[in-house]
């Protein structure tokens, strides 16, 4: 597989805006899980969420169109115009040339709430006449390639927790297929409201506790918030342009499990995984650190160690592996994003962020992540992994610039 050049980061999350919050908290293990309350949920189990500090989305709301945007998309929009300004995009970079794939995995929770609360109490209301196109999963991607004027392919990936995952590979393959000279990739998602929080509540996979992934008594993950959008341009638009290559997408792969709705199966991550690997060319002893999917609960953790010991066999053991969903949350439709961002930080800075709250070695994972401190690595190549309900698997490869 060709490379692809990634030029531009931008995110917003619970630990602030700007990529480089998401990467400061990430790599220091600050976490931005905090206590939350949902007045309308009478028997609230679950206390705790990655929330964007309220004061911090006033602000952007102020800067965007609320009475036609929904949350998510603001989110979004914040983040696609930090990794433009980082990419150094200009106006003759867009056009028909560029694409815009960007994923969610619900859409407009806010707007949707918001509305079907109004109809109960007042059915003779009158409903948001915004409503069904803020409410849309595609609302996201539309805004972002208006907000530019990408008038390429425009793609709304909705895949659970791969949707993000999945539509920066997807954006990598339609620049190498000549389609688009660059895209405009990543994922959105906001649903920290209290009728998708009751929601979530009920599949019993949250933790009332504190989320630590691949530890020994872990019981659950936590949720969060956010919007991670990159710059994937062809090697050889951004040369030419003159761009800084902040590292190279050298493989991707995505794979479905076929088997059952919400448990995963270690078979599909390991040939997800392989996939990857094998598209990118690059030997699994090369590869030096792997976000994790890693939402601790005591399905995923196990399928996904079970699957990364048989990808990498012996090199195993020289792979350091975390989760940063305790730093962030799991942000869903968005987290394959921002666990990317920090991948692609986590390489150039030859720093393996830590999983937080780790407590010790789970017996029956006989494995124990980067715990509770980060850690140096000498690598040219990094992964990160997105396992979502349904059976749906992705996983990105990437290279440092310049690699020998």
């Amino acid at each position: 597989m060709k490379p692809v050049a990634i030029t531009g980061l931008g995110a917003v999350s619970a630990c602030g805006v700007g990529a480089d919050r998401l990467w400061a908290a990430a790599r220091d293990g600050v976490s931005a899980v905090r206590e939350i309350d949902f007045p309308r949920i009478a028997r609230q189990q679950v206390k705790a969420a990655a929330r964007l500090d309220a004061a911090v989305h006033a602000v952007l709301a102020a800067q965007a169109k609320p009475r036609f945007q929904d949350r998510t998309t603001i989110l979004a929009l914040t983040a696609a115009r930090e990794a433009v300004a980082q990419a150094g995009l200009g106006e003759a970079d867009f056009g028909a040339g560029c694409g815009v794939v960007v994923g969610s995995g619900f859409g407009g929770a806010e707007t949707l709430e918001r509305n079907y609360v109004r109809f109960v109490e007042d059915p003779a209301g009158r409903t948001d006449v915004m409503a069904i196109p803020k409410i849309m999963a595609s609302s996201t991607a539309s805004w972002i390639a208006m907000d530019w004027k990408a008038t390429g392919p425009t793609l709304c990936i909705s895949t659970a927790c791969a949707s993000a995952t999945q539509s920066i590979g997807l954006a990598a393959d339609l620049i190498r297929a000549g389609v688009v000279d660059r895209c405009l990739a990543g994922g959105a998602e906001s649903l920290l409201f209290d009728a998708v929080f009751s929601a979530w509540e009920s599949l019993h996979v949250m933790t009332t506790g504190r989320c630590r992934p691949f530890s020994r008594d872990r019981n659950g993950m936590v949720l969060g918030e956010g919007a991670g959008v990159v710059v994937l341009e062809s090697m050889e638009a951004a040369r030419a342009r003159g761009a800084e290559v902040l590292a190279e997408l050298v493989g991707y792969a995505s794979t479905s499990d076929a088997a059952d709705l919400l448990r995963p199966d270690p078979a599909g991550a390991t040939a997800c995984m392989r996939g990857a690997i094998a598209s990118s060319g690059i030997e699994p002893a090369r590869i030096g650190y792997c976000n994790a999917h890693g939402t601790g609960t005591i399905a995923n953790d196990l399928t996904e160690t079970q699957a990364l010991r048989t990808v990498f066999g012996a090199a195993f053991d020289g792979l350091l592996v975390s989760s940063t969903k305790p730093i962030h949350g799991h942000a869903l439709g968005a987290g394959g994003a921002l666990e990317f961002i920090v991948t692609v930080e986590a390489l150039r800075e030859q720093i393996a962020p830590p999983t937080i709250d780790f407590l010790g070695v789970d017996p029956k994972l006989d494995f124990e992540p980067v715990p509770n401190v980060a850690r140096p690595f000498t690598a040219d190549a990094a992964m990160s992994n997105s396992f979502a309900f349904g059976g749906i698997n992705a996983s990105l490869v990437i290279a440092r610039s310049g690699r020998g």
